[in-house]
This record gives structure tokens, C-alpha cells and sequence, in this order.
């Protein structure tokens, strides 16, 4: 069934770290091999064996219209044929960016970068000028890209200077960074108290996806709003995951409290490298060149980029009923699973956010990183290899969120609970 991907996949060892470019997609924590992708076509990808998978990773979210969507197709194809590059300002950047800051009240200018952990090293960097501090806190599960700073580990768990989580990352370069347990106040405060004064922000994942799917309570979002108000720090939103995918303003559109600045990635490229970070006027506007605060990127903006998420973002407009539409396919997915793993006597938890959701085989749904670990792992693994066998693609990690695309069917939905019937009666 997989014998070109396990060749493909030795082949790959020999020139590539692990055969892979990003470590998740060895397939460690389920084991197996990893299928070697061919193509995608709407909701469906295809590997080199000639499988076919319903795909629930949507390339980890960008992908809200699916693969190879004629519309964003049609734009790219005319923008590449311009030329691929040009280190230099083009409208498209202007017209993305207006699109974005349409959308928000509290946002007045977007600066584009290449990936989601630039954007959230970039915005971290802005913060820490505007405030001249050093600090940050960050919460443990969230994950902000593998920047130095942001690559810490949480030790006994409780608010810390953390320890770096890889060897490589000097421990120099994470001693400003205080790592404090997800919806958990009451040590966001302690955190706070403790470095009174050197605190340049909080970061936060208001939608964790990256410990699978854990959204941050209404309660939790505002004590990080007014601790930061309190102390004079800045909040920052990383919807590198959750923006335009939670709701048309990501979760910033399901909360009404607002961040100082805010990451975007994923969706803004609708499948191309590509990320930004915005803020307001006073904050934005001590960026270089107007600034003294630097940041900049030679292929940012790259407008074949640009031209694919301008296409999805007007996409996602033209349709104000598109996410309760995808919403109500991820209820029906996860309500289905749950109720399944029921009738085996499996403890399930799942949630969703919009297009987004999640599964834990658990007994209680989890609320931080904390209880994340004593998910059941080798449960997952189980299920994940049997669903994939089945002809369907999910996140291959617990720590992972899945997602929903436009051109998913109810019949597709049913034909993946059909199938978790009979992979639910094995594990």
C-alpha cells in the first residue's frame, strides 16, 4: 500500500535531516511511514502509491477553499507569469493589506513577512522597542515557531525563566522569556507581580492549536488584556493558525477583547509561504524606515503570495455564512466521532473552532499543556494508522489541530464516520 513512500522515504534520509522538513511530518509520534504526496484536488490528496485520503491537515489550515481551487489557481498562474520576485514594492501588497485592515477597528497597518515564525519574532522584537523592556511571557503549549527565544520548555510547569527546549538555542537568549500555564490566572498574575516592571508582552495562541485544539477562556483572555494594561505590556494575538480560520477575524472575531498586535500567517497565503503582523498607527509606526525599530525581509511581500491570499480573502467575504457552514461539517465530524468512541467504550473529547477541531482520547477535556500529556497517546497512534489505511488524512500528532475545507461533503463526513466505526472497534 505504501511501498514508493517507504522507498521514497529512504531515499530521502540520505539528503534530508530525518527525510523530512519539518519534523512532525516523520510520522514519530503515530509511526508508519509518512505517504509521499502527488497531488491535491479539492478536499482530496493523492500519494505516489496512487492512495487516496480525505484530507483533514489542509496543508496545517492555509487551505480553507481546498486544493487547487480554480479561482486562486487562475490568479497565481497570471501573477507568476509577471515574474516570480522582485524585491521591490508591488500593489498587490497594498491591496492585501487594505483587505486586512478593513476588517479590524484596532489594526491600522500590516507589515508582510515569509513565515509565521518571522511574523511572531517580529512582533516580539516591536513590542520590546515600543515598551523597552526585555520580557515575555508565553504559555506553555503554545507554539510561536522555532525562533530562539520562543523555544522553551516549562520544567516543573509552574511561572519560570524557562530552560531551552533544544540544544543550539544559547540559555542567554531565553532567560527574558517567563513561561506560565495556559487558562491559568492565578500564575499569569504571579508572573507578572514577579517581574514587575521588565514584562515588554504576553503572546498568546487565543486558540491553541498546537496542543491540539485548547481555545484560551473568555476569563483567561481578559486577565491577560488587563494585566498587560496594569502593567504596561503589550498583548499580542498569534492567529498564525486560528486567523480567518476560527471566523472571518479568526479568534479575535469570537472575543471581544482586543490585542496590541496581531500574527497572521496560513490563510493569508491560501497554501504560499507567507506571514504578517499588524498593529496600530503608534505601534507600526516605529518600524524602520519610519522608525528605529528594524525588521525587514528580502523576498516579504513576494507577490504570487500576495495575489493567492488576496484571492482567498475575498473569497471568505463574498460569503458571510461560509463558517458557520464549515463549522456545522466539524460538528458533524466530531459529535460523530465522539458518539462512536462512545458506543466502544472509548473516553473522547473534541471541540471546534469554525473550520477548526479537535479530538483527545481522554476522559476529561483538556484545558493546558499540563493535561494534554496524559492524553492517551498510543490510543491516537492507533487510530491515526488505521484511519490513514482507511483512506483518511488526519494531523499526525495528538498536538495537532485538523480542519475543514470548503469542498468537504456531508457524504464525505459520513464515509470518514463509516470508516472510524470500524477502526474505533480494533483500538
Amino acid at each position: 500500500m505504501f511501498q514508493k513512500s517507504i522507498k521514497a522515504y529512504k531515499d530521502a534520509k540520505k539528503v534530508i535531516p530525518g527525510g523530512v522538513d519539518s519534523p512532525v511530518r516523520a510520522f514519530n509520534s503515530v509511526g508508519g511511514t509518512p505517504p509521499f504526496i502527488a497531488s491535491g484536488t479539492g478536499s482530496y490528496l493523492f500519494d505516489i502509491d496512487g492512495n487516496k485520503y480525505l484530507d483533514f491537515v489542509q496543508s496545517w489550515g492555509p487551505l480553507i477553499f481546498g486544493h487547487c481551487d480554480k479561482d486562486i489557481e487562475k490568479e497565481v498562474i497570471k501573477t507568476t507569469k509577471k515574474g516570480l520576485s522582485f524585491g521591490a514594492p508591488t500593489t498587490l501588497e497594498t491591496a492585501l493589506a487594505k483587505e486586512i485592515v478593513n476588517m479590524y477597528d484596532h489594526i491600522d497597518q500590516v507589515r508582510f513577512v515569509s513565515s509565521g515564525t518571522e511574523a511572531v519574532m517580529s512582533a516580539i522584537r516591536l513590542a520590546r522597542g515600543v515598551t523597552k523592556r526585555d520580557n515575555i511571557i508565553k504559555f506553555e503549549g503554545c507554539y510561536h515557531g522555532h525562533s530562539d527565544s520562543l523555544l522553551v520548555s516549562a520544567g516543573s510547569g509552574m511561572a519560570t525563566f524557562g530552560a531551552p527546549s533544544s540544544p543550539g538555542v544559547p540559555a542567554d537568549l531565553v532567560k527574558h522569556t517567563i513561561l506560565s500555564e495556559y487558562n491559568n490566572i492565578k500564575q499569569l498574575k504571579k508572573s507578572f507581580k514577579e517581574s514587575k516592571g521588565k514584562i515588554a508582552c504576553v503572546i498568546i495562541e487565543p486558540i491553541a492549536g498546537n496542543m491540539g485544539l485548547v481555545p484560551a477562556t473568555q476569563e483567561f483572555l481578559k486577565a491577560c488584556r488587563d494585566l498587560c494594561d496594569k502593567y504596561g505590556a503589550l498583548l499580542i494575538f498569534d492567529e498564525v493558525m486560528s486567523g480567518f480560520r476560527a471566523s472571518l477575524k479568526g479568534a479575535s472575531g469570537l472575543t471581544d477583547i482586543k490585542a496590541d498586535i496581531i500574527t497572521f500567517g496560513k490563510v493569508i497565503g491560501a497554501g504560499m509561504p507567507v506571514g504578517a503582523f499588524a498593529s496600530r498607527d503608534e505601534i507600526m509606526n516605529q518600524l524602520s524606515p519610519n522608525g528605529a525599530i528594524y525588521q525587514a525581509g528580502t523576498l516579504s511581500g513576494n507577490p504570487v503570495a500576495m495575489a493567492a491570499g488576496l484571492k482567498s480573502l475575498q473569497k471568505l467575504k463574498v460569503d458571510p455564512k461560509i463558517y458557520k457552514k464549515l463549522n456545522k461539517k466539524a460538528v458533524r465530524l466530531t459529535n460523530g466521532l465522539k458518539k462512536i468512541a462512545k458506543e466502544n467504550n472509548i473516553p473522547l473529547q473534541v471541540d471546534t473552532r469554525g473550520s477548526m477541531f479537535g479530538f483527545f482520547f481522554a476522559k476529561k477535556k483538556p484545558t493546558n499543556m499540563a493535561e494534554v500529556g496524559k492524553c492517551d497517546f498510543d490510543r491516537f497512534a492507533a487510530f491515526h494508522n488505521g484511519m490513514l489505511k482507511e483512506g483518511f488524512y488526519f494531523a499526525c500528532s495528538q498536538y495537532e489541530t485538523g480542519f475543514i475545507c470548503t469542498t468537504m461533503t456531508n457524504d464525505d463526513i459520513d464515509s470518514c464516520l463509516k470508516a472510524a466505526k470500524k477502526v474505533m472497534k480494533k483500538i
